[in-house]
């Protein structure tokens, strides 16, 4: 083997937990200029409590806005996006039209396969109780919404669930399938905002290409 088989820096884990939470924290001290957190940004128990007080705030910010107005901006598949866009942020799944285009799949392959199956007008499955339809809508959405992230190039693993939150009755008017795409909006925007305030170059739209610049802005 000739040459430097090492990966490209990009490509190497950025923080002990193999992911770029610890360059994110960094990021976000330094622009603070809470030094003694930036020393300390890479040690686990540091990185757990970001992870813990991130999660409350993303998602607490989502669980008002539903106490307030009554909508449901709050809904299951939302952790794991929240979690992939600090976590991973500049991998291609955690970019904004990676994220949006990949739960508007979801929605769609759901509602679709509610129609197909006639279940518009049942109650949720969990409530009601599962019959087989219920079985062949889920199993349609969920193919559907695997296949349309292949072909659109939007790999979002979290919209597996969002598809099968419509397709099994759990949110299924159309006003509801509106908020929560909105809610996905407001998710990323969260993303962009605290992202970029750390200095990483998380992508406006779509995701960067192999080889671009670094993850983190100097």
């Amino acid at each position: 083997m000739t040459g430097d088989a090492r990966p490209p820096e990009r490509e190497r884990p950025l923080g002990p937990i193999h992911g770029e939470m610890a360059t994110v924290l960094r990021g976000i001290a330094h622009r603070l200029q809470l030094a003694s957190l930036a020393e300390r940004h890479s040690q686990i128990g540091i990185l757990g409590l970001f992870a813990f007080v991130n999660g409350i705030l993303s998602i607490g910010l989502m669980a008002a806005v539903a106490v307030a107005t009554g909508a449901p901006f709050i809904f299951p598949s939302l952790g794991p996006t929240a979690f992939l866009l600090f976590y991973t942020p500049t991998m291609p799944a955690a970019s904004p039209r990676n994220t949006i285009g990949g739960h508007l799949i979801g929605v769609l392959a759901g509602y679709l396969a509610l129609v197909v199956f006639g279940l518009t007008a049942r109650g949720p499955a969990l409530a009601v109780g599962v019959d087989w339809s219920n079985v062949g809508a889920a199993a349609l959405s969920l193919g559907l919404t695997a296949g349309a992230m292949v072909w659109f190039r939007v790999p979002h693993p979290p919209a597996g669930a969002t598809t099968l939150i419509v397709s099994l009755g759990i949110l299924r008017e159309p006003s509801q399938l509106a908020v929560l795409m909105l809610a996905v909006a407001m998710l990323v925007l969260q993303g962009i905002v605290i992202n970029r305030l750390a200095g990483i170059d998380y992508p406006l739209w779509a995701p960067r290409p192999p080889g671009a610049a670094g993850a983190t802005r100097r």
